[in-house]
């Protein structure tokens, strides 16, 4: 009792010689502790045996456990009894993770702010402006909440596609009771950054004498200054009427296919584009003949 037990010492030099399992073989492992202690610095591992009030063959199995996942081979034919045991069928494939949740939005509330929805996916909110007959259309546009539009990639940039500007002046344009777009002049690509979004613009001028009104589609980083300045993308003009959206057909084209044309072969035709810096993604990959 006089003489000092040098625990620490003594489990130091095991170590040394290369020792690294530690079993504690008591009813009550107070030892496992400082033993964890010890062995921090040299990986060592260590377990208890049995517990108070658990001595059972469960404890038991459940110490040769945490030594078999630490990579020390135990002999479970002997534990068994000379047999193996139930083995357990495990999948032949890596565990993988995927969610199947939907992903709730948050809805903003545009009347609060004294705005109007612009009732379309990608135009949020609309409102008539003071000094004159025009409208102005507002959005956000992001590769996180329209994921469908990073299918559409020109040399690994994603482009809001020339169809998806169409469609904004085209949707603005029936807001004010526009039925036509009678031109569109694209100016410069949309492009969507990976992370973040941009802000678009969509102004709709006052009619002229003949219905018609001059349409213009602005985008900025949602993070650039307030100061900062927003890019021209496409002008155009709305119509008010139908005459311009039946034009006269080539003749050529009235049967299909047309005459003397020549069937090409789309086998790989989305592989191809890719290779030359055109990626098509599945919602886009809409050619049949």
């Amino acid at each position: 009792m006089r003489d000092p037990v040098r625990f620490g010492a003594v489990v130091r030099s095991l170590l040394s010689d290369g020792h690294g399992v530690f079993v504690e073989q008591a009813g009550h492992p107070v030892l496992t502790l400082p033993l964890t202690e010890a062995c921090a610095e040299r990986s060592g591992v260590v377990v208890g045996s049995l517990r108070r009030d658990e001595g059972g063959l469960s404890t038991l199995h459940r110490t040769l456990g945490v030594l078999h996942t630490q990579g020390h081979p135990v002999d479970w034919a002997a534990l068994h009894g000379g047999s193996s045991g139930t083995v357990a069928p495990l999948p032949t494939y890596a565990f993988q993770r995927q969610r199947y949740w939907l992903e709730v939005k948050p809805s903003a509330d545009v009347a609060s702010a004294g705005l109007s929805s612009a009732a379309h996916p990608l135009l949020g909110a609309a409102t008539p402006l003071a000094d004159s007959d025009g409208f102005l259309f507002t959005g956000r546009l992001s590769v996180s909440e329209h994921r469908w539009l990073a299918d559409y990639r020109v040399f690994d940039t994603v482009l809001v596609p020339g169809t998806g500007l169409l469609e904004l002046v085209l949707a603005a344009g029936r807001t004010v009771g526009c039925t036509t777009v009678s031109d569109l002049t694209l100016a410069a690509p949309l492009v969507l950054p990976e992370r973040g979004a941009v802000r678009v613009q969509l102004h709709v001028e006052a009619p002229d004498g003949q219905a018609h009104r001059a349409v213009a589609l602005y985008s900025r980083a949602e993070d650039a200054p307030e100061d900062g300045p927003w890019t021209a993308h496409a002008t155009g003009m709305l119509s008010a009427t139908d005459e311009e959206a039946s034009p006269s057909v080539d003749p050529r084209l009235q049967a299909w296919p047309p005459a003397g044309g020549e069937p090409l072969d789309l086998t790989d035709l989305y592989p191809r584009l890719a290779e030359q810096g055109l990626g098509y993604g599945p919602a886009f990959q809409g050619l049949t003949e």
